[in-house]
């Protein structure tokens, strides 16, 4: 049936067909890095990890930019409180950002922008949007003009003539409506600036990823993602600028927004000072547990935040690893080893795939997901510990095989493979199923120590379900080689 995503743009549930398959463009917008992150931020990224990790189990070649505003007038309040360089205050928390991300298992983007590397195009896209007419300069400050683009709101569905000066709307006196907004802003010579046809200043917010989209990805994309809070101005900005520039529609075809973090009922926000910062949460707590606790609501989801929810996810990540162990220590035993009812395991096996896939071809449905690899630790444990129905030989360990090398699968394309089983440190993109190299030698690993014991149905599974994901086996005398199908 293929992939269906809500689009924010249509408001509904449409079929993802790409620009240009098999590749796939994604943008994600990033932290301002002013400060230490919190849990709230780690929600899209983990997000997003498991979006490009299923996109590439199913044979896209997927590209993901995300972004940091590392200047902006927060960072630059920051570095008057403290006297320290908005350089070093941006450098500082996007780092500690990055090493949070990596011990959340989230493979690197493709790129991280920062846009202060982008200020030229910045200023060639603002002369471009002048020329064209969208945009005017008052004082030293340019702004784009809402009315030169008639499709404005199209994303957030607000109508520009009901829309008041308010909550996000910058109002000025220098401009010619109040929904106008800056793309380039006069600064004070305390103030970081750079050199520009207006005077020195610096550039405002939505036209910095509008520079490092149309720079890095191109003038249309297929996905963008972010908080539900980005939709009106920025993205919708975002827009308006894109396509006034490129003349290029649609800029992005689908939009996919994540909602909030919730801490006692109310949005978690730095600037509400109500925030939990991620790396104490991750000094505390193991970060598959946590990576569990943040895909365990749909991303349209309010998502709440708890001690006692994330403690919950944690059992639940003892408790696939606690499997994984047994099912891994089974395998090695002796080939007339039984197992209990190996036709329910199997019966069990083919729901939960149903499940898994329908649930991520459903939008990227993470909770449902996550359920059906629970389900398949539950028909797992109960094949090692039932005494009903209990079988050896091939055939039973092959349907064993078959059921725990899923189970790994799932965890690998939701990146909840912990350190001994291969997902959590080197995620490799080019092996679809499989998940890592760490997790191919381990496969690798257990069909040498098989066929060792002349337990030939199980080698041939492992071999058979690698070869399906790209990696070809040599045995040789000193034991089996595999490489990557190129």
């Amino acid at each position: 049936m293929g992939i269906k995503v809500y689009n924010t743009l249509t408001r509904r549930k449409e079929d993802f067909v790409p620009l240009n398959p098999p590749r796939v463009l994604i943008y994600v917008c990033g932290i301002t890095p002013y400060a230490k992150s919190h849990v709230g931020h780690a929600r899209p990224s983990v997000f997003w990890d498991v979006v490009r990790r299923y996109l590439t189990y199913l044979g896209y070649s997927v590209t993901l930019v995300q972004n940091f505003t590392d200047i902006d007038d927060k960072i630059v309040k920051k570095s008057k409180e403290t006297g320290l360089p908005p350089e070093e205050i941006a450098e500082t928390n996007s780092r500690q950002y990055l090493e949070s991300m990596r011990r959340l298992n989230v493979i690197p983007a493709d790129a991280y922008p920062r846009a202060t590397q982008y200020i030229d195009e910045i200023i060639r896209i603002t002369e471009g949007l002048l020329a064209k007419g969208h945009a005017y300069v008052s004082g030293g400050d340019v702004y784009f003009r809402v009315m030169s683009f008639p499709e404005y709101g199209k994303l957030s569905g607000k109508d520009v003539d009901q829309l008041l000066p308010g909550a996000r709307v910058e109002v000025s006196e220098a401009k010619e409506s109040p929904l106008d907004w800056a793309l380039w802003k006069a600064v004070p010579d305390d103030e970081p600036g750079w050199d520009s046809p207006w005077g020195r200043g610096r550039p405002g917010w939505h036209i910095e990823c509008s520079a490092m989209v149309t720079s890095i990805l191109g003038p249309s994309i297929d996905m963008h993602g972010g908080g539900t809070e980005l939709v009106f101005p920025h993205h919708e900005n975002e827009i308006a600028q894109s396509e006034s520039f490129t003349g290029v529609k649609p800029y992005v075809r689908y939009w996919l927004h994540n909602e909030m973090l919730n801490l006692e009922g109310e949005k978690m926000s730095k600037s509400l000072g109500n925030v939990v910062a991620l790396d104490e949460l991750l000094s505390r707590y193991p970060a598959e547990g946590l990576r569990i606790y943040l895909l365990s609501a749909h991303r349209r989801k309010i998502l709440d935040f708890s001690i006692e929810l994330l403690e919950s996810s944690v059992r639940g990540w003892e408790r696939l690893h606690s499997t994984m162990e047994r099912c891994y220590d089974f395998l090695r035993t002796p080939a007339d080893t039984g197992v209990s009812s190996p036709d329910r395991l199997q019966n069990a096996r083919q729901k939960t795939r149903q499940t898994f896939f329908s649930a991520m071809d459903d939008d990227f449905n993470t909770a449902l997901a996550l359920s059906a690899v629970f389900d398949l630790v539950s028909a797992l444990n109960s094949a090692l510990t039932d005494d009903k129905g209990r079988a050896a030989g091939p055939e039973a360990r092959r349907l064993f095989a078959e059921a725990y090398l899923d189970l790994l699968e799932f965890s690998g394309i939701l990146g909840i493979l912990p350190d001994v089983w291969g997902g959590q440190r080197e995620a490799s993109a080019q092996v679809r199923g499989a998940g890592s190299k760490d997790l191919i030698e381990l496969l690798v690993r257990i069909r040498d120590e098989a066929r060792s014991r002349k337990d030939w149905g199980l080698a041939d599974e492992i071999r058979r379900k690698l070869q399906e994901n790209g990696v070809v086996i040599q045995d040789e005398p000193g034991g089996a080689r595999w490489s990557i199908k190129s």
